[in-house]
């Protein structure tokens, strides 16, 4: 793993600049033209690409506070979403002029990336109701998108397992008018898709879900393949269209449907999965399926990193190439055998919604690792070898010898805890012999940062030394899917970069346990074990968690309840200036009671008897029953996070 080298070492005889920061932390490589750096040191957005109107991010930070809306904070900027919607939109356009295609493109957002209710409607309103529709995959999902979808003219595509009641809502759906696709998954739903449209006389478009033998490429590429948990093997298709044909009811069979996976970071992987489908859909069609749909699923990728490469937190492709290879496949699949082109679908949630939204923390303190000086005079014990020792491995370090210097390092303390354990080294020896070890590693670290090879022995070091950043946030509840899978974010500080980020550091975060923290970051060449920040100062230090947007709202974990932060919906006018258009306040502390049971009522009531109890055995007086009461009923009301 290659070592990054501290710009404190690096340049070191070189004001900062903001440049610096930028290419520090990679901001135009990941922040898909949405934020930049500005002369103040700050990060600034975007909404519109550059260039275009800004909004400088420190500074509404400040402003949100002063409104009364503690940290941590979501901001969710609503233009950013109209713009991924309308790239997505465009650029299949454009490709399908440009390739000469004969049908046209029909973006849907599968609300399982993001189910708030603002986001669902914003991305309906941006494409358009005859561009953009939703994509469901359960029965709470299907009744609350048909509850809000207003246009009739918007398809909705209804995958996962469904029961008979689902099955029905999605039929009567279908008979007042709206366009809803129930997607067969398993075999044994289309009985039930046939038994309700004899029951309701109504002919139901469905569509059915291929399963591939191809496979996606990145973390969640076993979504494809034989093995893969949903969809119908080429078998069952065949029963699929022998049975509807059976019945009469061939021209319900509409659409085409597969997905090989989430953030596919390989466009041949892409490619070799359409040409599949396409082939699919071909055949189907010369059977007399009268198919009209052709849906690809989801998998575009975001880059993450800004690496551009295969890497599981990037993509290896544009979204021109993207759009280029799915028609451009298709097109040459029907256009062999005379198949009529089309309706081409797509189901891009993670590339609609990441960038959108940024989580805004503030650093509540800094735990710093073996910073323990040295004591003089050391102290006397039984046995001084080992501090004697040590001691000379401090003072003969050069950068000749370092490699030597720390490996002895590693014997002599190792030999100083043995002997702590048989009882020859008092508790004081023992921090003494920390104290230097720590010391020695300390200025060996130094050296390497200017060394242009490091030794694999040494390469840990950076990390070992890092400082934790204690970060008010729940990582279970923002970014869960660092937690679990270790998808990476851009990680910055939004202020301060015209200096000289001197500290290397990892995030922990508010929670009690050892997961809680985030320990790898993004780099242009590879992953990062430490984040480049400053030294606290007394100021208030806050840093943004990007490109938040997709999964993490929904698959967040009340680990500690702590639960959902504050979050703002900010839109910016073109003229400049910006409006806050709506404000989503964060759990209380009654509401994560309330998601486990914990009346408050019944909590209050307990503990004004138990308060009772306590004055009048003498424990505490009636100011101070008072003043606890009055502490236990603000904090019940209160935000979960440390304000």
């Amino acid at each position: 793993m290659p070592i990054h080298i501290s710009p404190g070492g690096l340049h070191r005889q070189r004001d900062w600049s903001c440049q610096q920061s930028a290419e520090l932390y990679n901001v135009q490589n990941w922040g898909g033209g949405f934020f930049s750096i500005n002369e103040r040191g700050n990060v600034q957005v975007h909404p519109y690409g550059q260039p275009g109107p800004t909004l400088d991010l420190e500074e509404l930070e400040q402003e949100l506070e002063a409104r009364g809306y503690e940290l941590p904070i979501l901001v969710r900027f609503s233009d950013i979403l109209k713009q991924r919607v309308q790239q997505l939109r465009d650029t299949f356009a454009q490709v399908i002029r440009d390739l000469d295609y004969q049908s046209h493109f029909v973006g849907i957002y599968p609300v399982k990336v993001n189910q708030q209710r603002h986001i669902v409607e914003e991305i309906v309103s941006y494409g358009g109701p005859e561009d953009f529709g939703l994509e469901v995959g359960s029965k709470p999902e299907l009744l609350g998108v048909l509850a809000v979808l207003d246009s009739p003219d918007a398809l909705i595509v209804c995958n996962g397992y469904k029961d008979e009641e689902y099955l029905d809502m999605v039929i009567l759906a279908t008979k007042m008018g709206m366009r809803a696709f129930p997607v067969i998954e398993k075999f044994s739903e289309l009985h039930t898709v046939i038994r309700l449209c004899k029951k309701h006389g109504v002919k139901q478009p469905i569509g059915v879900r291929a399963k591939l033998a191809s496979r996606g490429s990145g973390r969640w590429e076993a979504s494809g393949g034989d093995r893969s948990k949903f969809g119908l093997s080429v078998a069952e298709l065949l029963r699929v269209q022998r049975l509807l044909e059976k019945e009469g009811m061939l021209d319900m069979l509409q659409l085409l449907h597969f997905h090989v996976g989430s953030q596919i970071t390989n466009i041949r992987a892409i490619r070799s999965a359409v040409q599949e489908a396409a082939r699919i859909y071909v055949e189907l069609a010369q059977l007399g399926c009268p198919l009209r749909y052709l849906d690809v699923g989801g998998g575009l990728a975001v880059d993450y990193d800004g690496s551009k490469t295969n890497f599981r937190s990037s993509m290896n492709y544009s979204l021109q190439e993207y759009a280029t290879g799915v028609v451009s496949t298709i097109k040459e699949a029907c256009d062999d055998e005379g198949v009529p082109h089309p309706v081409i679908i797509t189901e891009s949630g993670r590339a609609l919604t990441a960038h959108h939204a940024a989580l805004i923390v503030n650093v509540l303190g800094v735990t710093e690792f073996g910073k323990e000086p040295i004591p003089d005079p050391l102290p006397e014990e039984e046995d001084s070898a080992p501090l004697e020792a040590l001691m000379r491995v401090h003072n003969d370090l050069t950068r000749k010898n370092v490699q030597e210097s720390y490996n002895e390092a590693l014997d002599i303390r190792d030999e100083a805890l043995s002997l702590f354990n048989l009882g020859y080294l008092t508790l004081e020896g023992r921090a003494a012999a920390e104290s230097i070890f720590w010391s020695i590693c300390t200025r060996i670290l130094h050296i390497v940062r200017e060394m242009p090879y490091v030794p694999e022995d040494l390469q840990g070091l950076e990390k070992l030394l890092a400082d934790t950043y204690i970060c008010n946030f729940s990582v279970f509840q923002s970014v869960p899917d660092f937690w679990a899978v270790q998808q990476l974010f851009p990680i910055m500080p939004i202020h301060r970069l015209n200096e000289r980020p001197s500290r290397r550091g990892i995030l922990g975060d508010v929670t009690c346990d050892s997961d809680g923290k985030i320990d790898q970051f993004i780099d242009l060449r590879d992953v990062k074990g430490v984040l480049e920040l400053h030294p606290l100062d007394g100021r208030p230090y806050h840093l943004g968690i990007f490109m938040v947007g997709a999964y993490q709202e929904t698959l967040s974990v009340l680990h500690n309840l702590f639960g959902d932060t504050n979050a703002v919906h900010v839109s910016i006018d073109p003229e400049g200036g910006y409006r806050i258009e709506h404000i989503v306040k964060g759990d209380s502390v009654t509401d994560v009671l309330r998601y486990v049971s914990f009346p408050p009522d019944r909590l209050i009531n307990r503990i004004r008897r138990r308060v009772e109890t306590a004055i009048r055995q003498g424990q505490i007086d009636f100011k101070e029953g008072a003043h606890f009461l009055r502490r236990y009923e603000s904090g019940l009301a209160g935000y979960t996070y440390m304000v």
